[in-house]
């Protein structure tokens, strides 16, 4: 494993899943998609639908829809709780997230086309935004765009590859930040190509901290 490169509290830990570990993960990815299919989200207000694919697994689960963004304990489409956030997921969160408490939402992106893509933003519909916002990378590699603060503010671009692990804390964890763009090509490890990202956040205050 490649040692991390921390600026600002963002850390990358670059090919953080072996192969194996991601084919394995994938695997698991088969049984909570399921449970929780898929579905295309839709903006707030103008319902303008989202170019990617989501779906969750834990206690919450991260929605979009012409009400606004919140979570909630169901899947919008299905109305079932969402599946249990998968060991290997948790023990990815215990290892990166350096707290000792657990995530309660893993929001799962699907990029399938070229044109897929995560307009600039931030993650701030948490309680606590204390903890840290961890990312892993699944598939063809993506080209990640992060400000500041700001959204208007300068921002930077590195690539994610398949395996990789971002980490958002201290000043990064409400920087401003989304996905330019996919390289198709660049990744075997999904059928037919694209890409998946898994997001772990902790959504309310742990007891422990109140």
């Amino acid at each position: 494993m490649a040692a991390p490169v921390v600026n600002e509290g963002l850390r990358l830990v670059p090919g953080f899943l072996a192969r194996s570990a991601q084919e394995q993960l994938l695997d698991t990815l088969d049984e909570v998609v399921a449970a929780a299919p898929f579905y295309t989200p839709v903006m707030p207000r103008s319902g303008q639908p989202f170019s990617i694919e989501m779906t969750n697994a834990g206690p919450l689960g991260w929605v979009s829809d012409r009400a606004g963004y919140r979570y909630q304990a169901t899947h919008p489409a299905t109305g079932q709780s969402w599946p249990d956030i998968p060991g290997a997921i948790l023990d990815a969160w215990a290892e990166l997230s350096q707290v000792p408490y657990q995530p309660e939402c893993c929001l799962i992106n699907r990029y399938r086309s070229p044109k897929s893509r995560m307009g600039l933003h931030r993650d701030q519909d948490e309680e606590d935004l204390t903890a840290p916002v961890v990312s892993l990378s699944l598939g063809d590699t993506a080209l990640f765009r992060i400000g500041g603060p700001e959204r208007k503010g300068p921002t930077r671009s590195f690539r994610l590859a398949s395996g990789d692990a971002l980490v958002l804390a201290g000043q990064s964890r409400l920087h401003y930040h989304g996905i330019e763009r996919i390289m198709p090509g660049t990744s075997t490890l999904l059928p037919g190509g694209g890409r998946i990202n898994l997001t772990l956040r902790r959504v309310t205050t742990p007891e422990s901290m109140l």
